[in-house]
């Protein structure tokens, strides 16, 4: 018995080293032996816990898999908050865009499971926004849905072109015009004001 905590010490730690290697410098320039040398360990000891890259691709897919947590936020607070959330995001500096787009771009060719993991990601906000705009009463908020899903992934590709997180403050502006448009309430015009007039953050070095 006392084994098992450490060897569940040993997969965690080998699957926190292996999501860091695979979003920062990619899964395919990311071998096994690199992650074994990066942890002390031999590759025998990470096939033991991950049979395969494979496996270990999937298992760090499902890491990055995150439900949003609940929240006692209106709606729109959620909605547009969610494009804060992102202008902080690319602020980082280890910002290097969505796992799930990555990990299509470098292996949905011959990986169809990867593409599949990506879809119910994507999809899983999709429906997320939709459940938010439905509480909202907006009669089309499956289409909006999709127009919302479709900013946050642009303002990501705007990001990584121009190394510049003022991208997502122009896609949650974007997102409050849809919300107008839709019949939703949004803030006070303090409220407007106050973040069209935020300032711009720096851009990552």
């Amino acid at each position: 018995m006392a084994t098992l905590p450490a060897k569940t010490a040993m997969k965690d730690r080998i699957l926190e080293t292996a999501d860091r290697l695979f979003y920062l410098q990619g899964i395919r320039a990311v071998g096994v032996d690199t992650i074994a040398a990066e942890i002390g360990i031999s590759k025998r000891t990470l096939y033991n816990h991950f049979p395969s890259k494979d496996a270990l691709i999937a298992a760090y897919l499902a890491r990055r898999f995150v439900a949003p947590r609940p929240s006692d936020k209106s709606p729109v607070e959620q909605i547009l908050g969610t494009f804060d959330s992102l202008e902080r995001r690319f602020s980082a500096k280890d910002f290097r865009g969505c796992p799930f787009v990555n990990a299509v771009a470098e292996l949905g060719s011959e990986d169809q499971s990867v593409r599949k993991i990506a879809i119910a990601f994507k999809e899983s906000r999709r429906l997320w926004f939709r459940n938010l705009l439905t509480q909202l009463g907006v009669a089309e908020a499956d289409a909006l849905a999709t127009q919302l899903a479709l900013l946050v992934d642009g303002s990501i590709a705007q990001d990584l072109v121009r190394n510049d997180p003022a991208m997502a403050r122009a896609a949650r502006e974007a997102a409050a015009v849809l919300l107008k448009n839709a019949g939703v309430k949004i803030g006070g015009r303090a409220a407007v004001e106050k973040h069209a007039a935020k300032k711009k953050q720096p851009k990552r070095s």
